[in-house]
């Protein structure tokens, strides 16, 4: 049976710090010819351990970061769902029953604070001397300081709280996207003279702060770049409740429902408000485009996706 190298962790937002790890889980397995294999967990561990019960919307969904894995030359991508008895489990028997049985395990990559099992004692450590037992290796990755800080998922959503999408970016390695499928909407924005597209996402994922954004935006995967405006929130001057995210393609004229539209966020504008009526709005509208532009000019192109150096 193939060997495997296993990269271990929850990996929402595939951030640098993340990368660091599959970076070097894809160099274990190309040394020896194995499989490199990502276990994870669904839902994140933080939602079911947590009290009271707090729901965390992902940065990533699994099916957009299964498919960013596969682009990095991840070969399975395994979720395993997270349970309060699966989180009281020896390290010993994690390890037998989620790593080595299914996987044939001979090298396990792990940021250097990674614990699991009760009580989280399978540290490093004890995972280096389970490793020594088992046959297998274990190496642990530091983690990747920014600013004075590591960085990870919670300091990025923070920043995505405070519409910090361009901080968000550094922490990341690329700017923070949202997918989704262009749906009807009210056509507020058509009768306002500044037509929009609703983008409904496939998947819950954690949306910035309400506002408005400078973005690059992707139709049906063209690679090519539209420059966009993009507005989140719950049209408050219309006294709306249900939030919404819109996106005006400048210079765009083709037909957006029903097709897919991938937007990645390059620079906050402003925050939501609420206008006295309709001519506000629309005087507001149109220096948010103005600014966007401006935005669009100092950040030409969609950065590209990171990828192991390995």
């Amino acid at each position: 049976m193939t060997g495997s190298a296993i990269a271990v962790g929850v990996f929402d937002g595939l951030h640098r710090g993340h990368l660091q790890i599959l970076e070097r889980a894809l160099a274990r397995a190309r040394a020896r010819d194995d499989r490199c294999v990502v276990v994870s967990f669904d839902p994140h561990p933080d939602v079911v351990l947590s009290t009271p019960f707090q729901a965390v919307a992902p940065l990533m969904p699994h099916a957009e970061r299964r498919r960013r894995l596969s682009e990095l030359g991840i070969e399975i991508y395994e979720v395993i769902p997270f349970t309060r008895e699966l989180a009281s489990l020896e390290p010993e028997d994690f390890v037998d029953r989620y790593l080595i049985h299914p996987f044939a395990m001979r090298n396990l990559v792990v940021g250097e604070n990674f614990a699991l099992g009760r009580g989280r004692a399978g540290n490093v450590e004890r995972l280096r001397g389970i490793g020594k037992a088992r046959n297998f290796e274990v190496e642990a990755v530091p983690l990747l300081v920014l600013d004075g800080a590591p960085v990870s998922s919670s300091r990025i959503r923070a920043l995505l709280a405070e519409g910090r999408v361009k901080d968000a970016a550094v922490q990341l390695g690329r700017r923070y996207a949202l997918q989704g499928l262009v749906v009807s909407g009210e056509g507020v924005g058509r009768q306002l003279g500044v037509p929009t597209a609703n983008i409904r996402l496939h998947e819950e994922k954690l949306l910035p702060a309400d506002g408005v954004y400078a973005a690059w935006a992707r139709i049906d995967g063209d690679p090519t770049p539209h420059a966009a405006a993009l507005s989140i929130g719950t049209r408050p001057t219309f006294g709306e409740n249900a939030r919404v995210i819109e996106a005006h393609l400048l210079g765009w004229s083709g037909e957006l429902l029903e097709r897919e539209l991938e937007v990645e966020l390059v620079d906050w504008l402003r925050g939501q408000e609420a206008f006295d009526g309709p001519d506000a709005l629309v005087t507001a509208m149109q220096a948010d485009l103005a600014a966007a532009r401006q935005a669009l000019q100092a950040n030409p192109q969609i950065t590209p996706e990171p990828a192991p150096n390995a």
